[in-house]
């Protein structure tokens, strides 16, 4: 399974989960202090800001940050939990989580992943060109971006709650 937080509830949530890899979705990792039982190579670093549009002076998410998340997502053992982590927990974490799901499970339909999203998170509002870009990577053809559409933004928050999201 996959959990999700923000970047003050890492070590907590890692802790609390026995989680063996960590996705870490910031262009400013400064502030994180890797968990000492994450080891170096299941640790995904993506620096990147939270953007849906270039923008100067910002790193947009682009297909080499996507690949590299399924790639290494892919490469996960799943005989512990990952947790995906972002600043807020809300954007890049929960669109990176979904897409994981949806890379994990190529059978699994789109729509009941994001349903699955906005039950664990009402806070939840997965990065639309992280998912748009997921889309096109693994062959989509636009449902997971009309998935994410359809469940809406979530409820405003400065900081979303951690949550989990299934795999299956």
């Amino acid at each position: 399974m996959i959990h999700v937080c923000s970047l003050p509830r890492v070590h907590e949530t890692v802790t609390a989960t026995g989680a063996r890899h960590l996705v870490t979705l910031l262009r400013d990792t400064t502030r994180l202090t890797r968990p000492a039982c994450i080891v170096a190579d299941n640790h995904l670093i993506l620096s990147l800001d939270d953007v849906v549009d270039a923008m100067e002076g910002q790193v947009a998410p682009g297909d080499e940050h996507v690949a590299r998340l399924v790639d290494f997502v892919s490469g996960w053992d799943r005989a512990a939990p990952m947790v995906v982590h972002c600043f807020a927990g809300i954007s890049r974490s929960t669109a990176s989580a979904y897409v994981a799901a949806c890379a994990l499970n190529p059978a699994r339909d789109e729509m009941q992943i994001a349903q699955a999203l906005r039950r664990a998170s009402p806070t939840a509002t997965p990065n639309a060109r992280i998912v748009a870009l997921a889309d096109r990577l693994l062959k989509r053809k636009g449902r997971m971006v009309r998935a994410v559409e359809a469940i809406g933004p979530g409820s405003f928050a400065a900081e979303g709650t951690p949550f989990r999201l299934d795999l299956e």
